[in-house]
């Protein structure tokens, strides 16, 4: 059974930072899409960040140029470094990983959720 286990979130004042972590097992290799989703008391799940290579990742305009991704494929490692925090991030946050592969085959994974709170 395949676990993403996230860590790195709690509570942090508006303006603040938190960076989260995803650690992956070695099956979740290089050819998956790694993303962050967030999910809101009352709202449904959001794509916040996605990451296939460095040069291939997309974030939610209401995130972008405070959240950065990135992801260290040697520690099977992804990453959500969050600046400038709100209110409006407070959310449950879960790593994800997806592939698509060359037969069609769709496999998802998600990880447990860490809670990231912003209030003062």
């Amino acid at each position: 059974q395949v676990q993403l286990v996230e860590s790195g979130g709690g509570l942090v004042q508006p303006g603040g930072s938190l960076r989260l972590s995803c650690a992956a097992p070695r099956s979740i290799d290089s050819r998956y899409t790694m993303g962050w989703y967030r999910q809101a008391p009352g709202k449904q799940r959001e794509l916040v960040a996605a990451i296939l290579s460095g040069s291939n990742i997309n974030y939610a305009d209401s995130v972008k140029g405070r959240f950065s991704i990135s992801r260290d494929n040697a520690k099977n490692t992804v990453y959500l470094q969050m600046n400038s925090l709100t209110a409006e991030d407070t959310a449950v946050y879960y790593c994800a990983a997806h592939v698509r592969l060359g037969d069609g085959t769709v496999y998802n994974y998600w990880g447990q959720g860490t809670q990231v709170t912003v209030s003062s």
